[in-house]
């Protein structure tokens, strides 16, 4: 889990191949909501280490971003085999983010 966001973002076509469980967490290093849910999303990736975890730098006009709907950070996205299972948008606790993971790491 890396503990910035990318610089540069894979594209809708690379995130759709991935293969296996993925958490995509679409956010900016500024964003008082993002740096909240540090913690929390740590906390719950804890217990799954095998989930990739890819921190998307957002921003308007970026086209994953785009291609995922998203309005508000951070919002999560937990993938299995490309294909999206959960979304969280500002999750509320731990507990949010464990039960998403939950459905992507089987």
């Amino acid at each position: 889990m890396g503990a910035d966001h990318a610089t540069s973002e894979p594209t809708r076509e690379e995130v759709d191949a991935l293969p296996g469980s993925t958490l995509l967490e679409f956010g900016t290093s500024w964003c008082g909501w993002c740096r909240r849910a540090q913690p929390l999303i740590a906390d719950a990736l804890a217990a799954h280490p095998g989930v990739r975890h890819i921190k998307v730098a957002d921003a308007s006009g970026k086209p994953l971003g785009r291609s995922f709907g998203v309005k508000l950070w951070p919002t999560l996205v937990f993938l299995r085999d490309g294909k999206e299972m959960a979304r969280l948008v500002r999750p509320p606790g731990a507990g949010a983010i464990r039960e998403a993971l939950a459905q992507i790491d089987r």
